[in-house]
């Protein structure tokens, strides 16, 4: 997970975090499955935006970057 935060986070990986030049990471959900992240993924990008920044507000109502925490 660091490993494909940092990515993102620099810009290595193509898409929607590159495009729009998103840098921080203000939410994130762990899975031991990775076919269980997955489906996680899909079913988060077909809500609503509005959704979406209540999830986030919910645990960060700051948006504050939580990547440095991922390092300690």
């Amino acid at each position: 997970m660091i490993k494909r935060s940092w990515q993102h986070k620099e810009a290595f990986v193509d898409g929607f975090c590159e495009k729009h030049e998103l840098k921080d990471l203000v939410w994130y959900e762990l899975h031991e499955d990775i076919t269980e992240a997955i489906k996680r993924e899909k079913q988060l990008k077909k809500w609503m935006r509005m959704w979406k920044i209540h999830l986030i507000e919910q645990s960060n109502p700051n948006w504050q970057d939580l990547y440095p925490g991922l390092l300690n």
